[in-house]
């Protein structure tokens, strides 16, 4: 496996005042009821890169990604979008902030009763304000965009495991966020659809600039896609590294390392 850093986004010209954070995490304490599970998070998510969260299972990737977007409370801290609160905000500043992030949940979730191309178009109907002809048209966009220009038509349970992914990614896109989360893309794939999954990210964030948010634990991925990759310790918990995975491959907590370095050919 080719263990390289992922292509960076590109660099602010000279003289330019670096782009803003898209997400500011300060302080973050998770907990279930009495039990805390995470704490004294604070990292930042900048325009145009691809953050992954990693660690071991059960550390509590997945809860982060759910504090992210609006889903599960911290005890303690703030999770910030610009100015904007994440946790403070009016309903209906929450719901208008809510629509600038697209969310690919780890099992795709896409409705059964619905072909392909209704999934992808409900965002649109939901919160958009195209008719009815502009919402096919921008829904058959997306499928192209992720290799799906034929399923338009199709029930979800006619896709393989990796298009009911992409899939769920063309939806998590319908309405142009600027964030992506992603948990868990890779999850229950072969090695060959997972990489064809990676190379639709990187395309994703290559060419229409989109800041991708990604849950995993698949060391090729992480290698592949990541510019930074922020470690979460299940047993300190809390996070212990945040740098690109080569550098903490090399460098980093004795632990990252190695759960770093079982992605390595021997």
């Amino acid at each position: 496996m080719d263990s390289t850093v992922a292509e960076s986004p590109p660099v602010e010209a000279a003289g330019t005042a670096p782009a803003a954070p898209l997400l500011h995490a300060e302080g973050l304490s998770l907990a279930f009821g009495t039990r805390t599970l995470l704490q004294d998070l604070s990292f930042e998510i900048r325009p145009g890169e691809v953050f992954v969260i990693m660690g071991a299972s059960g550390c509590g990737k997945s809860t982060l990604l759910r504090c992210l977007i609006g889903l599960h409370a911290p005890r303690s801290g703030r999770v910030l979008y610009g100015e904007r609160d994440l946790y403070k905000s009016e309903e209906a500043e929450l719901s208008q902030l809510r629509r600038e992030f697209g969310v690919m949940f780890q099992a795709g979730a896409l409705w059964s009763s619905m072909t392909v191309g209704e999934n992808v178009m409900l965002p649109l109907q939901l919160f958009g304000t195209l008719d009815a002809a502009e919402r096919e048209q921008e829904a058959r966009f997306k499928l192209a965009l992720v290799g799906l220009a034929d399923s338009f038509d199709v029930e979800p349970a006619s896709l393989s495991g990796g298009m009911r992914k992409r899939a769920a990614i063309a939806r998590a896109m319908a309405l142009n966020p600027a964030l992506l989360f992603l948990d868990e893309p890779s999850a229950g794939l072969d090695p060959l659809t997972s990489a064809r999954l990676d190379e639709l990210i990187l395309h994703l964030r290559r060419h229409l600039g989109t800041t991708v948010v990604m849950v995993t634990h698949e060391l090729q991925s992480i290698f592949a896609v990541a510019d930074r990759a922020l470690f979460l310790d299940g047993d300190a918990k809390t996070m212990s590294a945040l740098d690109a995975p080569k550098r903490l491959l090399d460098s980093g907590p004795e632990n990252v390392r190695e759960f770093l370095r079982r992605g390595q050919p021997p």
